[in-house]
């Protein structure tokens, strides 16, 4: 486990720089993660560490695999100065602990919800969860462990989210683009859904 979170560590700072700022979270029954700032120009990024740590199992599956299946660090990019984005470290680390804790797959295309505004007076309580591979490259373990992914958030207001159980994750993603949406603008109101 510490070689697996020394590595991701490793590649974020290689993607990301150096951190200029970490916070640790450990809830009940669940492994420490710990959240990871890292400053570049106007633009903040929150780094999750500790997920990776454990594959996800299948909800479906009897036992657990210790070993094998998917593994993930979520990646947060907003505006820096606009709004006290920092508050997010604790709404982060609850979404990294939810394989644990709630026994899911986190995957590109999942809406995750923390029923709260991730920062105060922001305007998204949940977020879709966006495809790898771009901002910091998948992290290659050795046989037979799956790599590690970073995987994006994208915040969702209440009616995206609500659009996007509808439209699917695509359709919505689709619409930010054709809107021009700033999906880092941490003050940005809903996308027009009609």
């Amino acid at each position: 486990m510490g070689e697996v979170l020394a590595l991701v560590e490793a590649r974020l700072r290689t993607a990301l720089g150096e951190p200029d700022a970490r916070a640790a979270v450990t809830f009940l029954g669940t492994d420490r993660i710990e959240v990871l700032r890292f400053i570049d120009g106007d633009l903040v990024r929150y780094a999750t560490l500790g997920m990776s740590a454990s594959p996800m199992a299948d909800p479906t599956a009897a036992l657990a695999d210790p070993v094998k299946g998917p593994r993930a660090e979520l990646v947060l990019t907003v505006r820096a100065g606009l709004a006290d984005t920092d508050k997010v470290l604790r709404p982060l680390a609850v979404l990294a602990s939810t394989p644990q804790v709630e026994g899911v797959v986190v995957a590109p295309g999942a809406s995750l919800d923390v029923g709260e505004p991730l920062w105060p007076g922001a305007s998204f309580s949940s977020v879709l969860v966006a495809g790898s591979g771009g901002l910091v490259e998948d992290l290659e373990l050795d046989e037979p462990l799956d790599p590690v992914r970073f995987l994006p958030l994208l915040p969702m207001t209440p009616n995206e989210a609500a659009w996007k159980r509808v439209h699917g994750a695509q359709a919505l993603e689709e619409r930010w683009l054709a809107r021009g949406t700033d999906l880092r603008d941490p003050l940005r109101g809903s996308v027009s859904l009609d």
